[in-house]
């Protein structure tokens, strides 16, 4: 009883999870594992790449016991040692002191009984390092992060921070978080090689990652590509590889491979869309709430500046219906990569740009733009917002820290007063692809989240957006 008042009195600041759910090392991305799986008593506990096993899911009880192998063992601390380096094991559920923990505000995992914490032993990263009890230092090897720990503000996402400003969502896309902090829905589609069957997959819980698991499970033993984005928003502006069916008439793209990069969020495994020059994805979009015209616009994306090129175009947002170069204006879509065409790009990229169609803009004209700046970081937030008659703005930051840079807030470069946007949805290509004949598609981006809104978004709301994606723990 004493315990159990000890556990309830210092009751834990972030949210342990309720629900069987993985625990991954802050210091390596791995996950919390019974080793080899194997369901006796006294095996014990190491590090090892994050499965979605029942040796990989903890449940923490309202008695404090830490359940695993599908709530029939608890986590013990191996006969109670007064001194650090005893093993933790699991055990049948029995109620003894040394199976009631506690979960603490910093991620670390403390047994109640000796006040030891769950450690990575020698501070090490590799698959198979033991777990062992040790004195609690608050390094990174005793903290531990679980995909039910949402990231602060509370449930918001970007979708609902944009609704909340009064610019809503019509298409979000992301094969890694949920983007409103109730979707529960699929984030993509994948197609594995071996019977081109197709899977969509979803969320480990509402507004929650990717369930990468159910992907590794489904695509074990055969290669997978992503046939399909899924839009959040409810506007059904799905993207669909630009090459399958459901895009008539093109024949000059093929999909991205599905495993061509792994990453964390939120504590959690998932995986990017990694595309690469013939991949790209689209989406007639004009019916279903996207903006047209001189309608007032905005968009961000999450992606990276470690994987780039020059090749025409990485782009996400608003394109042509017809997939042809119509006229200046006729796109309004977010570029990020290392060409520079009219000059205003400082240092050698990539750079946040507009492609506003015959045309990649670094600012509102073809003169230097003095605050123009590369972004070569893993993750990284670029916006565009423009009020589709007189101005727009561009803007980047670190999608880990950090708030953004405004790298234009002016005018419209000449000739594209008003827009003239026709209402598709573009990614990984410039908006004259695929048809034969056609060219647009040789470039190489990643792809973790997006978004395009109605309406052009306070600075405010854009600051709100960079600050769930710098808590959504790209990693």
């Amino acid at each position: 009883m004493a315990l159990l008042l000890v556990l309830l009195e210092t009751a834990p600041t972030w949210s342990a999870p309720a629900a069987a759910a993985p625990l991954t090392s802050s210091a390596s991305g791995r996950c919390l594992d019974v080793r080899g799986n194997v369901d006796t008593q006294g095996t014990t506990l190491d590090v090892w790449d994050c499965n979605g096993q029942a040796n990989q899911a903890f449940a923490l009880t309202s008695a404090g016991e830490l359940r695993t192998m599908s709530g029939t063992r608890c986590v013990d601390a191996y006969d109670d040692r007064t001194a650090p380096g005893a093993p933790a094991v699991i055990r049948s559920c029995d109620g003894r002191a040394t199976q009631v923990w506690r979960m603490n505000g910093d991620g670390t995992v403390t047994a109640v009984r000796s006040g030891f914490c769950l450690d990575v032993s020698g501070a090490a990263t590799a698959n198979g390092t033991a777990v062992v009890l040790w004195t609690c230092t608050g390094r990174a090897n005793q903290k531990w992060t679980t995909p039910t720990t949402p990231p602060p503000p509370g449930a918001a996402r970007p979708c609902d921070l944009y609704a909340a400003g009064g610019t809503p969502c019509v298409a979000a896309h992301s094969t890694v978080r949920a983007l409103f902090g109730s979707y529960r829905g699929p984030l993509y589609q994948v197609r594995r090689s071996s019977d081109n069957m197709t899977r969509d997959i979803g969320v480990l819980s509402p507004g929650g990652i990717a369930d990468a698991a159910a992907q590794d499970a489904f695509c074990a033993g055969a290669s997978c590509v992503i046939t399909a984005v899924r839009d959040q928003s409810g506007h059904g502006n799905d993207l669909w590889y630009q090459g399958s069916s459901q895009v008539p008439g093109s024949d000059r793209s093929s999909p991205a491979k599905a495993t061509s990069e792994s990453l964390t969020a939120g504590g959690a495994k998932a995986y990017s869309l990694y595309i690469n020059p013939g991949n790209s994805y689209w989406r007639d979009g004009h019916l279903t709430g996207v903006p047209t015209g001189a309608a007032p616009e905005g968009a961000y994306m999450v992606t990276s500046g470690a994987h780039v090129n020059g090749g025409c175009c990485f782009d996400y947002g608003n394109s042509e219906t017809s997939r042809k170069a119509d006229a200046a204006g006729a796109m309004d879509a977010i570029n990020f990569g290392t060409e520079c065409w009219f000059g205003g790009c400082a240092g050698s990229g990539p750079w946040v740009q507009a492609d506003l169609e015959w045309g990649l803009y670094s600012g509102g004209s073809q003169s230097w733009n003095t605050r123009q700046r590369a972004f070569p970081g893993k993750f990284v937030t670029a916006m565009l917002k423009n009020n589709g008659t007189s101005r727009f703005a561009l803007k980047g930051g670190d999608a880990q820290s950090g708030g953004l840079t405004t790298l234009w807030d002016g005018a419209l470069p000449g000739g594209y007063s008003p827009m003239k946007k026709q209402g598709a949805i573009v990614l990984g290509s410039g908006g004259d692809c695929c048809k034969p004949g056609g060219g647009a598609n040789l470039s190489a981006g990643t792809f973790y989240e997006g978004a395009i809104v109605a309406g052009y978004p306070s600075d405010a709301t854009d600051d709100a957006v960079q600050a769930n994606v710098t808590a959504a723990g790209y990693r």
